[in-house]
């Protein structure tokens, strides 16, 4: 019979003793738990967590004066990396040849400029709205910051129409919303006849009457974009408390020429007024200044263009005629209003986009075999161009006394 014992001469395998405490175990928790914490923080609340210093420019600095300086960097975007171009600024897709026009920056004089941050900017805006009030360059300056914000977060389109002129869109991770309000007047007006004295359209200007489709919504935003100027070239009736008081080529008996002057100057006093008038308002209104075009060798309409292929120096061009009394009158009529104490704060980008006429798309906003009503583009500004300028600067603005 087999004893009931195993025996064999191997060393019995012998449990190992027992901790003494539970210290060493705690401690291995407690150091994957940090880890583990740390992750997560890195994961969801970066760049939640980072610091974000106030924006200081040195005495001195003058942002809207200065020179174009090259820029080996190049642009923040490109036309492959943002979605939001529209095809009349999308240059690069339309094959112009040459992309020196990417390679400068704005050197204001008495300082250098810190590169647009779009964590950084998106930091100062969060939870926050932006309105663009104006027309087509409203419009360009708007996509122009999508673009710049691409690379951080892209936003959702919650427009109520597909109208390009009345956009909304909003960056859910920043709770961010950027929409857009047509106004190419800013003041009330209508379409009195589709053809008019040079088949560009007859316009009633109520110069006395602020644009409500824009000045109802202003007390929803936190920061207003305002602008104006190239509509004021078209022929229009010129109305003061509902009474016709004169018009810009009417070519009308009896109407006195007032010049688009007159309708500029008051349709811009109307706006801001209407923004210093309005109760309880507490957001910030920038007022962007004029933005310069560039046709040479004629009008818009009569085979001009803009084929210039570097910036100008500030001592090779000045501002002239129109634009000039254009710029003046914002500049006067922007200080009347700011003595009152309102929050309003002058974007003056017109000395810098007058020295760049190499950046518009001319003919490549088309296809070569379109049909457009502006076949050369001398006004608006490709995309990316020059134009970034202007939200560079609206970011330091923004970041002036910001820190957190």
């Amino acid at each position: 019979m087999k004893s009931q014992y195993y025996s064999s001469n191997k060393t019995p395998l012998r449990r190992p003793p027992q901790q003494q405490s539970g210290g060493t175990s705690t401690t291995k928790v407690v150091v994957i738990s940090a880890a583990i914490l740390i992750l997560l923080v890195k994961i969801f609340l970066l760049p939640y967590g980072r610091q974000y210093p106030a924006i200081r420019l040195p005495e001195g600095c003058d942002l809207s004066k200065g020179e174009w300086v090259p820029d080996p960097e190049g642009p923040y975007y490109t036309n492959n990396t943002c979605f939001t171009i529209q095809e009349h600024q999308n240059c690069l897709k339309y094959g112009r040849p040459d992309l020196d026009f990417l390679k400068w920056r704005w050197k204001p004089d008495g300082c250098d400029l810190p590169r647009f941050d779009p964590a950084w900017f998106l930091h100062l805006v969060r939870g926050k709205s932006l309105a663009f009030v104006g027309d087509s360059l409203a419009r360009n300056q708007m996509q122009s910051l999508m673009c710049l914000l691409s690379s951080v977060e892209r936003p959702k389109d919650l427009s109520t129409s597909k109208d390009e002129n009345f956009k909304r869109m909003y960056y859910p991770a920043h709770r961010f919303t950027i929409s857009i309000f047509w106004s190419p007047f800013l003041v009330k007006a209508l379409l009195a006849d589709s053809d008019g004295p040079n088949h560009t359209g007859l316009w009633s200007l109520y110069l006395d009457e602020v644009d409500d489709k824009w000045a109802s919504q202003l007390h929803k935003f936190d920061f207003v974009i305002i602008s104006d100027g190239n509509w004021f070239t078209r022929p229009s009736l010129f109305y003061e408390k509902k009474k016709l008081v004169g018009c810009h080529y009417c070519l009308i008996d009896n109407v006195t020429d007032l010049t688009l002057h007159y309708s500029h100057r008051m349709a811009f006093r109307t706006a801001l007024a209407a923004i210093s008038a309005l109760e309880g308002f507490r957001g910030k209104v920038f007022v962007r200044s004029i933005s310069p075009s560039h046709f040479e060798g004629g009008e818009w309409n009569k085979g001009g263009n803009c084929k210039r292929r570097r910036p100008y120096r500030s001592n090779e061009t000045k501002l002239e005629a129109l634009d000039l009394e254009y710029y003046k009158q914002q500049l006067e009529e922007f200080q009347a209003v700011a003595k009152e104490g309102t929050r309003m704060r002058l974007l003056d980008t017109t000395q810098a986009m007058l020295l760049r006429p190499d950046g518009h798309p001319s003919r490549y906003g088309h296809s070569i075999h379109e049909s457009v009503a502006m076949y050369n583009d001398c006004v608006h500004w490709c995309l990316p161009g020059p134009i970034d300028l202007w939200n560079q600067l609206l970011f330091l603005l923004l970041g002036e006394g910001d820190e957190q």
